[in-house]
């Protein structure tokens, strides 16, 4: 069961191992991009590119899909990046069902764990598979491997690594559980929780009356997807990468100007330089091609309190 990329290589793992895969279920297809085509998931396509039975239920406790389910007499289902199961579906098999997630659990529960570590400036994550039970993402602990996160990590490079590392757990965890060859740990919960709520448009604006390093890290921690943002000239404007300068920040907080053929901007306490950006309408761009068509006269950048 899953929807994304980050469940593809999961699912391409099983196969490639040769365990028997009965059947794939995703979300159902929705309209996509600007001609609202109704487009595929990521592991639907590569479900029915080695010939899986694909399931595609709207409500997951429909007597008609709970009957389909059960028909293929799954002893195992393997969770990655779906959607909160009713019981009627984790506990059906005969062994149960585990998830994959994104984060060191019990930390960073959530549908964003990615995305909240970086934003937090964490400097390591990883992946854990765990039983499912009711309440979300606090089932007991199989595997879990960690992953240092880089300096230069952004969302999307550290997605890459866990993705591909959390498909080599998925494997371990199957045989594992094949050979009765592993040993259940309860999550404890930890004195400090860190959560990983999902992330709206609104949550991703820009605030520069903080410190450039927690800015910095916000805005690696959105990218490349869903993207940190501000309001320039009243159009949005992406910003997709920034650098931490050693000039101490003299004029008022979101303070914008070009300079050297840079994208410079004040906030608590230092510049940052915007290296990569997108203004609204436009493709991204680094900031010197940005300048090339942009006349930027020094404004101050606005932001939601």
């Amino acid at each position: 069961m899953g929807t994304p990329e980050f469940a593809v290589p999961s699912l391409r793992k099983l196969i490639e191992n040769q365990f028997n895969v009965v059947a794939v279920v995703t979300a159902p297809d929705k309209p996509q991009g600007r001609g609202k085509k109704l487009g595929t998931s990521p592991v639907k396509d590569y479900a029915l590119s080695v010939n899986l039975p694909v399931l595609q239920p709207t409500n997951l406790k429909a007597p008609e899909f709970i009957e389909r389910l059960r028909s293929y007499q799954a002893d195992l289902q393997v969770i990655v990046a779906f959607r909160m199961l009713p019981k009627v579906v984790w506990s059906m098999p005969t062994i149960g069902s585990f998830n994959l997630h994104g984060s060191l659990l019990p930390q960073y529960r959530g549908a964003a764990p990615i995305n909240w570590a970086v934003i937090n400036g964490e400097k390591e994550s990883g992946v854990t598979t765990f039983m499912l039970k009711h309440e979300i993402d606090t089932g007991n602990i199989i595997f879990q491997e960690k992953e240092p996160i880089h300096e230069d990590d952004t969302a999307g490079t550290l997605y890459e690594r866990l993705m591909n590392k959390g498909a080599d757990l998925v494997v371990k965890t199957v045989r594992a559980i094949e050979s009765n060859d592993f040993q259940l740990i309860p999550q404890q919960e930890p004195a400090i929780s860190k959560h990983a709520p999902k992330i709206f448009r609104q949550d991703c604006e820009i605030h520069w009356d903080q410190p450039a390093d927690k800015i910095r890290n916000f805005v690696r921690g959105l990218n490349p997807f869903p993207a940190a943002w501000t309001t320039l000239d009243g159009k949005i404007l992406k910003v997709l990468s920034v650098e931490k300068t050693h000039q101490k920040s003299s004029k008022p907080t979101g303070t914008i100007s070009a300079e050297n053929d840079k994208v410079l901007v004040h906030t608590k306490d230092y510049i940052l330089h915007i290296t990569e950006l997108q203004l609204e309408g436009k493709r991204r761009m680094k900031d010197e091609e940005f300048l090339r068509g942009y006349n930027l006269s020094e404004t101050t950048l606005t932001f939601q309190s």
